[in-house]
């Protein structure tokens, strides 16, 4: 039997301080950016009841990232007793959009086809995005599960991008370009997006140039988005697990420096 090296131990050590972290409910005291406090606003401020159309267009490999910031907002926009109309323009977000929605739905005792539905996903985004625009029953006639428009008292008064508040996209690629370009630049409809930590740089124009409305990044993001709404989740357990995961790579780098310098000077300063 091989006996562990040091590697191996170190390797150990980290899936230690990994899971412990996960484990631990602490919540660090933290600001919140300005970025997602503004999210954080623009959701509160809104009308109660205001129907907002949730856009899950991300796929299946950033779940563990995009997860907290979608939970985040759908329990903030059911706390706030806004009504919610889910789809997904990308194939892999379609199930995951679908079970997300009506998970936060029980939490708050939420009724499908009253207080929210979900459309499901439909190909050739730029086409979904511009017809929606003119009109959303014909681009969806039915809904996820197959059932008819006229099932769905929430959709009565829902015909196009001005019965909207507005357009929240949950995505972890280039999908909110295409809802600024083309739902925001043709048809004025008010976009904002959760996103994933590698595309803030991509959109930070479109905040500054008022092109989308707001926008929250990363497990960071889902972390202050939770402090916000006072509920505590995977974004932050997240984040101390990655925080706990530097400290300990931090700590043995230390430990390596002072193991070298010691032997170095055991040998002689060779």
């Amino acid at each position: 039997m091989t006996t562990p090296s040091s590697r191996h131990l170190c390797f150990l050590g980290l899936a230690v301080v990994v899971v412990t972290a996960m484990l631990i409910d602490y919540r660090p005291e933290h600001t919140p950016s300005s970025d997602t406090a503004g999210m954080f606003n623009y959701i509160d401020s809104l009308p109660e009841r205001s129907v907002l159309l949730v856009s899950f267009d991300h796929e299946a490999s950033s779940l563990p990232e995009i997860r907290p910031l979608a939970l985040a907002f759908l329990r903030h926009a059911f706390a706030r007793n806004h009504r919610l109309i889910g789809i997904a323009l990308l194939a892999e977000g379609t199930g995951i959009g679908y079970g997300l929605m009506n998970q936060v739905a029980r939490e708050y005792g939420r009724e499908y086809g009253r207080d929210y539905v979900y459309l499901g996903f439909k190909p050739q985004y730029i086409a979904a995005i511009l017809s929606m625009g003119e009109s959303i029953r014909q681009t969806f006639p039915e809904d996820y599960t197959g059932g008819a428009w006229e099932t769905l008292p929430m959709l009565d008064s829902i015909h196009n991008y001005g019965d909207l508040a507005g357009v929240i996209s949950i995505t972890d690629g280039s999908m909110v370009m295409h809802w600024v370009e083309y739902g925001n630049g043709r048809y004025g409809v008010s976009v904002a997006a959760f996103v994933a930590a590698s595309m803030i740089t991509t959109y930070d124009p479109y905040l500054g140039s008022g092109q989308m409305r707001a926008m929250v990044g990363g497990l960071r993001g889902a972390a202050e988005y939770e402090l916000l709404i006072g509920r505590g989740g995977s974004g932050t357990r997240s984040m101390l697990a990655q925080t706990s995961m530097h400290l300990y790579v931090l700590l043995l780098i230390i430990l390596g420096n002072i193991v070298y310098f010691r032997g170095r000077r055991e040998r002689g300063g060779a």
